[in-house]
């Protein structure tokens, strides 16, 4: 049965609620890394650089299903807590059929462009074309990808978070089958990668399409619907500063293996890649809390219930703060075995890629704030500041950074130009969150009562 939302969340209650989107996150983090240790270990160094450099491309063509995903699931979210489903059924309904439309577009767009822009990144030679081969199976595969992150987000305010990690275990399983089949079986190098990852993408957004088409026990379900534009541009504005962050992020990518080719050539772009798997699996923890916890916000938002907003901010914080401690400590434990997982076969390589990590890792301790205040801004229906947050932590604090901070620091600066970044942008963060308004709803309901 669907969860109930409008329950008071203790902590128990809350970490119950999002532990399925956190693991969620989690696995498909490990099955991104589970890709980087076959390619890297059965097909090289040269590669794990090619994978790394043209992974970005597909990655933000399909940000438009954060985008759809977050900035919509705040609107069906809330329009369940002010009791209307039905309305509430018929957005969830064009959410979909607009990402699946998107997505058909955006991978038409990939494919034309997959090969200029890979060059104009710097790529040429064997890494160019494993490259090409890697990125134009992934950017066929966009249409999948838009529709799994879609659903990952609606699954929770369909009271289904269950649902969710099981979709995404399932997906992760078929992943990493069909990469040990392909690449080590098969011999089909980064191509089997690619066809192993679109498999996984078309098993997390076809299992949730289906179970919404059929009458179910969630609180939505797939109707016939109208395309509402207003609705839609507004799930567009208030999702955008997740696309933003996500296609930052892939912008950002680019601009550390060109900085890292320029410093330290294809060994610290192979690097790079390990340390990105890694740091997939540690910003999981915040993304999938995140995901979790943004429509409860949104329900109370709609149900104007200020004083159970303001419980659950002060929980997140906490929750937040003491997970970015314990994934820096359990960096310290795991960087040396899981960098020799990956890069093992060469000592230079493992010596630079631990080296790099343990750098990067302080990051950790801030970053979680950052990811919450975006997302809590989106939650309660703010694009503007969550946009805000997400350009300047992203377009302008980490390019920035990584750009900067080496001509400081050398090679070391474009590892702790995370840090630098994250500093920076917590301070916007906790300005804007000292003003945010929906939680003195409480009052107001006070007084109506």
């Amino acid at each position: 049965m669907a969860q109930n939302m409008a329950q008071h969340f203790t902590f128990a209650k809350l970490l119950r609620f999002t532990l399925p989107s956190v693991g969620m996150m989690v696995f498909m983090s490990l099955y991104v890394m589970i890709d980087g240790f076959f390619v890297s270990n059965w097909c090289g160094a040269t590669a794990l650089a090619a994978v790394n450099f043209a992974y970005p491309i597909p990655a933000i063509l399909g940000s438009l299903g954060f985008m759809l995903g977050t900035g919509g699931n705040a609107i069906v979210a809330s329009t369940l807590g002010s009791g209307n489903r039905k309305l509430a059924n018929e957005r969830f309904s064009m959410l979909v059929f607009a990402a699946l439309a998107g997505g058909i577009a955006f991978a038409i767009l990939g494919t034309a462009t997959l090969r200029p822009l890979l060059v104009a990144l710097g790529a040429s030679g064997q890494m160019l074309e494993d490259g090409i081969v890697y990125g134009s199976i992934l950017v066929m595969s966009v249409p999948f990808t838009i529709l799994q992150y879609l659903f990952q987000e609606l699954m929770m305010t369909a009271g289904k978070p269950d649902m969710a990690f099981g979709v995404t275990v399932v997906a992760g399983v078929v992943n990493i089958v069909l990469d040990a089949v392909l690449i080590v079986g098969a011999g089909l190098g980064v191509a089997g990668a690619a066809i192993g990852t679109m498999a996984g993408e078309a098993a997390g957004a076809l299992i949730p399409l289906v179970y919404f088409m059929r009458k179910n026990t969630s609180n939505l379900r797939l109707v016939r619907t109208r395309f509402d534009w207003r609705t839609l541009g507004r799930a567009c504005w208030n999702g955008s500063s997740e696309m933003v962050s996500n296609i930052a992020s892939s912008v950002v990518a680019m601009v550390y293996n060109i900085q890292l080719l320029a410093y330290l050539g294809e060994p610290g772009v192979a690097a790079y890649g390990v340390i990105m798997y890694a740091g997939f699996l540690f910003a999981a923890v915040f993304l999938g809390y995140c995901t979790g916890c943004a429509p409860l916000m949104s329900y109370h938002l709609g149900a104007r219930n200020g004083e159970e907003m303001a419980s659950l901010f002060r929980k997140s914080l906490l929750i937040v703060g003491v997970a970015g401690v314990g994934m820096f400590a359990l960096t310290r434990v795991l960087v040396t075995p899981l960098a020799t997982l990956f890069v093992g076969y060469d000592a230079g390589l493992l010596e630079l890629t631990v080296h790099a990590a343990l750098l990067y890792s302080f990051a950790l301790l801030v970053m979680g704030f950052n990811v919450y205040g975006s997302s809590l801004f989106t939650a309660v229906g703010n694009g503007h500041v969550s946009a805000l947050i997400s350009f300047v932590r992203t377009f302008i604090c980490e390019i920035g950074a990584v750009l900067l901070v080496p001509l400081v620091l050398g090679a070391d600066g474009i590892w702790l130009s995370i840090l630098v970044a994250e500093a920076v942008a917590l301070v916007l963060t906790a300005t804007m969150t000292c003003y945010l308004k929906p939680f003195r709803l409480d009052g107001a309901r006070k007084k109506r009562k």
